[in-house]
């Protein structure tokens, strides 16, 4: 190609607009989110005293540890996929885990210790340790198709946050099924079924998000 050609090609690559990552990160949270939620209802279905439930303290509580998670963490991915990675809203991250310790520290002192046990093994702690995980994956596959676009500085940290924030997905979803609402509970088997998430998903940034 000629030197005025190649001129010529590159001027016209700067008209066409560009969506900045940001937006192009949040649809693909919105979209994995849908068919996140299209899983949940193809495989699940709300507890069925979901009316009821939603009128407990303990129910929305896991429900809001969860959206912290999912929310903090598409806000700290919109920075960590660029080039120049920016820190300074990376202390949203620790939002969720403190608002957890704090129910979980409430919990322990205000029930007897002799129950204590049986909250944190609850009923169903296989169950979150797979559907958890499973109702994060669409959200997880959306985020990575838009990450490919971007230029993370970091792409297993890219990987990880973008793990954190589907993790935060799945969990709000699997939450609407889960009957096991105590602090104790979610702090455990939540924190393992994301943690296996974000683990994935940061070896996952490392082979795939490289530019």
């Amino acid at each position: 190609m000629k030197t005025e050609e190649l001129i010529r090609a590159l001027a016209a690559d700067g008209t066409q607009p560009v969506t900045p990552i940001g937006r192009t990160l949040w649809r693909a949270l919105a979209a994995g989110a849908l068919l996140s939620t299209a899983l949940f209802f193809l495989i699940l279905h709300p507890r069925f005293d979901i009316a009821r439930a939603i009128l407990t303290l303990r129910f929305d509580f896991k429900l809001m540890v969860a959206a912290c998670l999912a929310l903090a963490s598409a806000i700290v991915l919109h920075h960590v996929a660029r080039p120049a990675s920016i820190a300074r809203h990376r202390w949203l991250l620790y939002v969720a885990p403190v608002f957890l310790a704090g129910g979980v520290f409430v919990e322990l002192a205000t029930t007897p210790g002799a129950s204590w046990s049986e909250r944190l093994i609850g009923h169903n702690a296989v169950h979150c340790l797979s559907l958890l995980p499973l109702l994060s994956l669409p959200s997880l596959a959306c985020l990575f198709f838009a990450l490919r676009r971007a230029a993370p500085l970091r792409p297993p940290l890219a990987g990880a946050t973008a793990g954190l924030a589907s993790g935060g997905v799945g969990a709000i979803l699997y939450a609407l099924t889960c009957p096991d609402d105590s602090p104790l509970f979610v702090a455990t088997w939540y924190t393992i079924a994301i943690g296996v998430v974000a683990t994935a998903s940061t070896f996952g940034g490392g082979r795939w998000l490289r530019w």
